[in-house]
C-alpha cells in the first residue's frame, strides 16, 4: 500500500456492491482486513458506513468487494497550526507518505511533524531576535484521532 493513491471519501458516494462482482479472492485475506476495519471504525466514524457495507459480504468476497475494502484504508492527514502571542502565524495540512496502523500512530506521526515545524518557528524567532522564554506547548484535538 506504500505506492497507493489517496481518496478523499472512503467510498464512493454511488457506491452499490453486489454479490458475486468479479473474480473469487482470498476469503480469509478479505475477512482479517474487514475485521481490523470494523475495529478501526470504533474511533473513525468517517469510514463507519464504508465499513459497514462491506462487511456484507465477509461470507462470499469477490473482487469487487476488495477494491471497496482497499479504497478504505486511507491515509492519514496531518493539520497543525502555530500561534504566537496568540496570533497565528504558520499552518498546513498534508497526507502522510505510509498508511498509519493505528489512528495512536497517526496521532504521534501529526505531533511529530508539528514538534518540527515549532523547532524551525522557535529558531526563526532567534534569529530575527525575538527572545523565546516561555516553553512551547503542543496541544492536539482529540476530536481529529
Amino acid at each position: 500500500m506504500l505506492g497507493c493513491h489517496p481518496t478523499d471519501t472512503p467510498i464512493e458516494a454511488t457506491a452499490r456492491l453486489k454479490e458475486k462482482e468479479g473474480e473469487p479472492v482470498d476469503k480469509g485475506r478479505y475477512q482479517r482486513l474487514v475485521g481490523k476495519l470494523i475495529y478501526l471504525s470504533h474511533t473513525r466514524p468517517d469510514i463507519a458506513v464504508a465499513v459497514s457495507l462491506v462487511s456484507q459480504f465477509m461470507h462470499d468476497p469477490y473482487s469487487s468487494h476488495m477494491e471497496a475494502v482497499i479504497r478504505i484504508l486511507p491515509k492519514s492527514i496531518s493539520r497543525y497550526c502555530s500561534f504566537v502571542g496568540g496570533n497565528l502565524v504558520t499552518w498546513g495540512s498534508k497526507k502522510q507518505k505510509i498508511v498509519a496502523r493505528s489512528s495512536v500512530e497517526a496521532v504521534f506521526r501529526a505531533m511529530t511533524q508539528e514538534i518540527c515545524e515549532l523547532q524551525w518557528l522557535k529558531g526563526l524567532l532567534q534569529d530575527i531576535g525575538v527572545a523565546v522564554y516561555l516553553p512551547m506547548m503542543l496541544i492536539w484535538d482529540k476530536e481529529d484521532y
